[in-house]
């Protein structure tokens, strides 16, 4: 495998996991989540939106500070937001992300860490060995 391709393999694997924890969460079959304006979770009040402004200029670190400094676990809506947030990030270039200090694989670990904390790592684990 080389490095485009392993890329790719971690980029599959973050829709993958969206795929089913957004299935799971809500209760029902997920088809895509498309990042758009009808697009309106939060975190804490903030709009997704803001986080992914803040990915857009290149402040990553500093938006998963606040989202994970922020995040209500108990609330199902503010942990949608945070996978989409991780989402949003793997569908970046591979060099944006390492330009601003961060990648792909990050945005999994992100992913796997909320769906461990929902109780859904038996799934995490599934998917990575496939």
């Amino acid at each position: 495998m080389n490095f485009n391709d392993e890329k790719d393999y971690v980029m599959r694997i973050i829709k993958e996991m969206v795929r089913v924890l957004f299935s799971l969460m809500l209760g029902k079959q997920y088809k895509s989540v498309e990042q758009s304006e009808e697009n309106k979770y939060e975190v804490a009040g903030k709009a997704l939106e803001e986080f992914e402004k803040m990915i857009d200029a290149g402040l990553i670190n500093e938006a998963e500070n606040i989202l994970l400094e922020s995040i209500d676990y108990t609330q199902k809506e503010d942990v949608l937001a945070a996978i989409l947030f991780y989402q949003y990030i793997g569908e970046r270039d591979s060099d944006f992300l390492a330009a601003h200090n961060y990648s792909k694989e990050e945005a999994l670990d992100g992913i796997k860490r909320l769906a461990e904390r929902q109780g859904y790592d038996h799934i995490t684990s599934l998917l990575m060995e496939n």
